[in-house]
């Protein structure tokens, strides 16, 4: 090849990179600018290619379709390949591969979004320790380098010694994991079970010990999303009792973000390619709190030509509990582990990261796309409640919950007390509104025994836990199921759920000690919420309980907040929205708005008498309805005029005509500061109304400003349909990057909304 060919060759093939880089950075950063230190690094690949005679320019690889934009476009399959001794799952986003010949273990795990492997090396497809002795479900003993993964090495590895052999495969449909019954509004998508494809392995061993225990590996890979679902089973098939200690339900060595030579106690950053969470999660209302019950990000000792020195690159996944789980298995009995949730990334741009995490709830969990507008009583006076719920009935509300507070005691089983709340449960069901209420469990202290015991070096979480398993936490769930059995409350406020304390005493027969207290407990109250999941409840949890059934957790707020100034309280709420809807949906965080006075603050921090203060009020209705969040409206009523009422009717009348996008996701486009407009832009292609931009303008004075406004997500491309809140629309030419400008004049101290649909 000439130098002139050679110098061809690059140019065309840097043009096309310099095309991809163009298109992406409009995708993902939605016309921010491309910084120099983007372009400096393609640079240096121009440069090298113009010296590497016949050599392919690297091209960052990408889909034509956006499952973001248009999800119907990937359709899961699973295929089992006997000729070429695997079985693959794919949807046009991921791709996994299990190899199915001499060895077994999942030999590719493709991103086909960006064309990545994510493995670089083979490991189990499980591991479980009965009885003290720890089995291999698969795997391989013999890869040369634990650094990448070459085709020709795969007819040449060799089973690890006395790993568990794959002996069947099958297809299977996706199934629910527990019931939902739908009772309420929820997204119109929303679909139980999620469409897909299922697989499952079943896996022996030739082992003396073992050879009458199964293990059955389970996936399911999903319409749409780059996701999958993974669990294992483990029945036992002998006439012995055996007792399972331990397990990895996954372990997968995947590419390192980063391999430093060293570090000098700053924590390594696990690989951002791959996102994975269970439904063992718990403690706190966000995800990294959750998280680490279950999901470990660990050194590899076999990558040993990592660059780190030490060898501490946190690039092994293992999906395990931290102890236990001790569980007991007589002949005939099985065992299953808790669901690991696997979420692949394309890109590292937060917002993307972010829609694609909230997309994975939506399609995994849709009961959190339920969203009904609340009233918080604060007392259970009969009269006050019934008038709470005409007032209620009457603008729009759809549920009213007996708030901490009000004297609810769910666990008084007494008839008369069943008959008092059933009768108001049935008051409010005629009315349209579904009753509900309040229960502490953690915090508190029962005492006699009945209370978690820490082992040495810890304590309870929230200083205080009752032991679900004692004799005080088997009739608690008890006089709790019997209440809502018997009043038909479908709306449950578990306050201080349980957050994973560990527990060393022995409590047969549900618990044996240290081992197996957290597997006992954690079963214990998820089995509570899905039941009350079939049962059609509401559940406001400020744990992340949400992949075990739970609708809702905290936005994320410090609740003392809601003591201060009015003014200062508006700007919270719509920062801790920004801030608390990266990973959640909006229906996924509940909001405060203090109708009587919340810890302090006197009469500067609450809206009663709510007519004296009906523009506060409307500020924080308007923050919390156009962000598509509900909040804790928490006092003994909703109006004390017709003003009131009115201005409320309105707020939710507005809510509900464009129900459906505001409870779509968020773009994040200004955080509310209180010096300039603040804004989010809601987005859903799927709808008619692609779009709705909420602007609040803090300031006293009028503000004249022209406003970019991304509209990629939307769907929208060409041109867009613009309407105004007051009701005047145009139709407007978008840019290459589906942006529109607007030119907005927005009134002192005052919101409005702006709604984007397809142009005639």
């Amino acid at each position: 090849m000439t130098f002139r060919q050679v110098c061809r060759s690059a140019c065309v093939d840097f043009a096309i990179i310099v095309v991809s880089a163009l298109m992406e950075s409009m995708r993902l950063s939605m016309l921010r600018v491309v910084r120099l230190q983007q372009w400096v690094p393609m640079a240096v690949v121009f440069m090298a290619g113009m010296f590497r005679a016949g050599a392919q320019m690297p091209v960052h690889y990408q889909l034509e379709t956006d499952w973001l934009i248009a999800p119907d476009s990937f359709t899961a399959e699973v295929r089992i390949d006997p000729v070429n001794r695997q079985v693959v799952m794919e949807n046009g986003l991921i791709r996994r591969v299990i190899h199915h010949g001499s060895w077994s273990g999942t030999w590719e795990y493709r991103n086909l979004m960006t064309g990545e492997n994510l493995l670089r090396a083979v490991r189990p497809e499980a591991v479980i320790v009965i009885d003290g002795t720890r089995h291999q479900v698969g795997g391989v003993a013999s890869q040369p380098n634990h650094a990448y993964l070459l085709p020709e090495w795969r007819n040449e590895l060799e089973p690890s010694p006395g790993g568990w052999r794959l002996v069947e495969s099958e297809r299977v449909p996706v199934r629910e994991r527990f019931p939902w019954k739908r009772v309420r509004h929820a997204a119109p998508d929303a679909q139980w079970p999620p469409a897909g494809a299922g697989l499952r392995l079943l896996f022996q061993s030739d082992s003396p010990e073992a050879r009458d225990i199964d293990v059955m590996v389970h996936y399911e890979i999903y319409d749409g999303i780059p996701a999958l679902t993974k669990w294992v089973e483990v029945h036992n098939r002998s006439r012995r009792t055996v007792n399972i200690d331990h397990f990895i339900s996954e372990q997968l060595a995947v590419v390192p973000f980063e391999d430093p030579v060293e570090y000098r106690n700053i924590p390594l950053t696990p690989p951002q390619s791959l996102h994975v969470e269970t439904d063992y999660a718990f403690q706190g209302m966000s995800l990294k709190n959750s998280s680490h019950h279950s999901v470990q990000w660990v050194p590899d000792p076999e990558f040993g030509t990592q660059v780190n020195y030490l060898k501490q690159t946190p690039c092994l996944l293992e999906v395990r509990p931290v102890r236990g789980p001790d569980q007991t298995l007589k002949p005939g009995e099985s065992f299953r582990s808790f669901h690991a949730f696997e979420l692949v990334m394309d890109s590292t741009d937060r917002e993307r990261r972010g829609l694609a995490h909230r997309r994975l709830y939506r399609k995994l969990a849709p009961w959190v796309t339920e969203n009904p507008l609340i009233l918080h009583v604060v007392s259970v006076d009969e009269q006050v409640v019934r008038t709470a719920i005409d007032q209620a009935a009457e603008c729009g509300f759809e549920m009213l919950s007996l708030s901490f507070g009000s004297g609810l005691n769910m666990e008084d089983d007494s008839p008369a007390n069943h008959a008092k709340f059933r009768a108001l449960a049935d008051y409010a069901a005629d009315r349209g509104i579904h009753l509900g209420g309040y229960s502490l469990l953690s915090s508190r202290r029962i005492g006699g025994g009945n209370d978690v015991v820490s082992p040495d070096g810890e304590s309870p979480t929230h200083g205080n836990c009752p032991a679900l398993t004692s004799e005080w936490g088997k009739e608690y769930f008890r006089k709790l199921r019997d209440f809502f059995n018997e009043t038909g409350f479908l709306q449950f406020t578990h306050d201080g759920s349980y957050p994973g304390d560990w527990d060393i005493t022995a409590r047969p027969p549900l618990q044996k000690g240290l081992n197996d207290s957290q597997w006992a407990q954690w079963k214990m109250i998820t089995e509570f919420y899905q039941d009350l999941r079939a049962k059609g409840a509401y559940l406001r949890i400020p744990d992340y309980y949400y992949m075990a059934g739970a609708n809702e957790c905290g936005m994320g707020y410090r609740e003392v907040n809601w003591s201060l100034p009015r003014p200062e309280q508006v700007i919270h709420t719509r920062q801790n929205i920004f801030d608390g809807t990266w990973q959640k949906t909006p229906s996924m965080g509940w909001m405060f708005v203090p109708l009587t006075q919340y810890h302090g603050g006197g009469e500067a921090a609450t809206i009663e008498p709510l007519s004296e203060h009906l523009h506060h009020y409307e500020k924080m209705m308007a923050s919390n309805l156009l962000s598509g969040v509900q909040a804790v409206y928490r006092g003994r009523r909703l109006y004390d005029t017709p003003e009131t009422r009115s201005m409320v009717q309105r707020m939710v009348q507005l809510y509900k005509a464009h129900r459906d996008i505001l409870e779509s996701d968020i773009i994040h486009l200004s955080r509310a500061d209180g010096r300039q407009p603040d804004m989010i832009l809601h987005a859903n292609p799927a709808l008619q109304e692609k779009g709705l931009l909420a602007v609040f303008n803090p300031l006293s004075t009028t503000v004249r400003r022209s406003y970019r406004i991304p509209l990629y997500y939307t769907g929208l491309r060409g041109k867009a349909r613009v309407e105004f809140a007051d009701g005047s629309e145009f139709e407007s030419d978008l840019d290459g990057a589906a942006s529109v400008r607007l030119n907005l004049t927005l009134a002192p101290d005052s919101w409005t909304w702006i709604s984007f649909r397809e142009a005639q």
